[in-house]
């Protein structure tokens, strides 16, 4: 057990947090469908972008609801995406280059395979060529909400492994948003908030660890960003690398960490209600009146088929071929038939996919309403698909003792370590 004097590993709160996140955001989801398709569809789409605030910027208008939900509340998720990327490279599960090695290469091709095949579907038609990184990210609330349905027929190592490689495919989320979904740039702006992480960096420098400082800092940064062009979302990503960080490998997080702390702070805030908020503010499409001819429409087509097909192939076969060509270890206790599972899991897009697909299309609201059918088409696919195979797979013959030693290191709040097979040989 943990002490009580300082929080518990964030590996031990990331795996139940997201996990029971995750299921609150599949009934957030669902939820907007039925209120989307009923009587209420109406009053749910006037709340939505209902006024409620002032003018931030003339690019966005007068602030409403959704608004105030996607560029910001989502940068309070973004900061935790940021807050637990330092933290892996820098004292976690991508701390050294053999544990980077396999989620890298899976994070990218699984992101490149799915954009290659929406651009061969969709990216002919004019206009749509935008959408490419729409399937190109994973949903790790959703995945691991039904890795949670699952119970322990989900090997641990297989869980660390989607953990791992949600992280590379976020930082790949964050990089194309920053690049590719980027509007005109006010360059006074755009100074100003260089000047505030540069302001951010230098307190850190000098031993400041008052996270009171950080996050007035981090408002001020999601200002200049909301007025540079660069989504202000980023603001979040660039504040968390500048937040002071006590490493402690293989022990409890430090109770005195500014980051530790803020990231156990953030996780059932962004886990139990910004994420949920954000699914059942973005999920609900009208369904009722959809033809067969909008179904198949290249931009949903393109996108589910991303997210189905081309995840699995990109992800499943960038292991197959690691593994084959000794570039890197199977996960220890799973089968190939496990891994296949949850590489269609990881066609599971939802939370990133609806933001990169409402930066994609801006003021578009047909080919947004479009996009959302493909991302929840594709997404509830690889979802049932996912469950299907992991359900019925057979477990590995050392399933049994390689879930014991996970489960005494993380209930331990220890390092877990290197989970490859490879790495479980060589301790038998």
């Amino acid at each position: 057990m943990s002490s009580d004097s300082g929080p518990r590993s964030a590996l031990r709160d990331f795996l139940e947090s997201e996990s029971a996140g995750g299921m609150l955001l599949i009934f957030a989801a669902i939820l907007a469908m039925i209120v989307a398709n009923s009587a209420y569809g109406e009053t749910y789409l006037h709340f939505l972008h209902a006024v409620t605030g002032p003018v931030l910027t003339d690019k966005l208008g007068p602030m409403t609801v959704h608004l105030w939900i996607n560029d910001g509340l989502m940068a309070v998720f973004f900061l935790l995406v940021g807050l637990e990327i330092r933290r892996e490279f820098v004292d976690g599960r991508l701390a050294r280059p053999d544990q980077r090695r396999l989620p890298f290469i899976a994070a990218a091709a699984g992101m490149a395979v799915p954009a290659a095949l929406y651009l061969a579907l969709a990216g002919t038609t004019p206009g749509l060529a935008q959408g490419w990184a729409i399937p190109a990210a994973t949903d790790i609330a959703f995945a691991m909400g039904v890795l949670a349905l699952l119970g322990k027929r989900a090997p641990t190592s297989l869980k660390l492994f989607l953990v791992t490689v949600a992280i590379v495919d976020d930082m790949g989320a964050v990089a194309i948003i920053a690049l590719f979904y980027t509007a005109k740039l006010n360059l006074l702006a755009l100074a100003a908030a260089a000047a505030i992480v540069g302001a951010m960096f230098a307190i850190n420098r000098l031993g400041v660890r008052s996270l009171a400082v950080y996050l007035l800092m981090f408002a001020l940064l999601w200002y200049a960003m909301l007025l540079s062009g660069v989504h202000a979302t980023i603001a979040g990503v660039l504040a968390a690398m500048t937040i002071p960080f006590d490493r402690t490998p293989g022990a409890p997080d430090s109770a005195t960490s500014p980051l530790h702390r803020l990231e156990h702070g953030l996780h059932p805030w962004v886990a139990f209600a910004i994420v949920p908020l954000f699914g059942f503010a973005n999920a609900g499409v009208d369904v009722g009146g959809l033809t067969a001819a909008e179904v198949f429409a290249p931009l949903p087509l393109g996108i589910a088929a991303g997210l189905f097909i081309g995840k699995q192939l990109g992800i499943f076969g960038s292991v197959w071929l690691s593994v084959k060509l000794g570039i890197a270890g199977k996960p220890a206790g799973a089968t190939w038939p496990q891994i296949y599972g949850v590489a269609l899991l990881c066609g599971i897009g939802f939370t990133m996919s609806l933001f990169i697909g409402g930066l994609a299309f801006p003021g578009d609201a047909l080919r947004v309403e479009e996009a959302k059918i493909g991302i929840l088409a594709g997404s509830l696919v690889a979802a049932l698909m996912g469950f299907a195979v992991l359900r019925f797979a057979p477990r590995h013959r050392d399933y049994d003792r390689v879930e014991n030693r996970f489960a005494a290191e993380i209930l331990s709040d220890g390092d877990v370590g290197d989970t490859s097979e490879a790495s479980e040989m060589e301790r038998a």
